[in-house]
């Protein structure tokens, strides 16, 4: 019986564990952990003010999909626009709307246009797994 209780305690464990966003502190340790680890960056301008920053957040940033695809797959990292955070000039003058969505080479170089607005799950799920093979096939390209 304490064996089952154990086994139950660890699937819990894990599972809670999995359901977690790994955000970079910053956009500089992000560019350097991507650099390091090689994976495309994914650079989502928010303001705590915004009604579909806030939305994306709730939902799509919770989903246990696009979490498992960000944290093995990407380097996410969030600047808040309310709170001063830290976005390269380039891209704030770029990002006409909120959130702006951004996927970056580990170099900070934007691989596209920015996603604008609230992206629903399945969409989101669809943009990363366009996004990774996209950076797969240049991976040789951006070192």
């Amino acid at each position: 019986m304490v064996k089952k209780i154990i086994i139950a305690m660890l699937f819990v464990v894990s599972s809670l564990m999995a359901t977690e966003l790994n955000w970079a502190k910053d956009y500089q340790s992000a560019i350097a952990q991507a650099t390091k680890q090689h994976k495309p960056v994914l650079l989502i301008v928010s303001s705590t003010k915004c009604k579909y920053c806030l939305l994306l957040d709730r939902t799509t940033l919770h989903d246990a999909k696009v979490i498992k695809a960000l944290n093995s797959d990407f380097i996410a990292v969030r600047a808040w626009v309310d709170k001063g955070e830290y976005i390269p000039r380039d891209i704030a003058q770029s990002t006409p709307g909120l959130p702006g969505i951004w996927f970056l080479y580990p170099n900070g170089d934007p691989m596209y246009q920015p996603l604008l607005g609230y992206v629903k799950t399945d969409a989101f799920v669809n943009a990363l797994g366009i996004v990774k093979e996209e950076f797969d096939k240049n991976k040789k390209r951006v070192k």
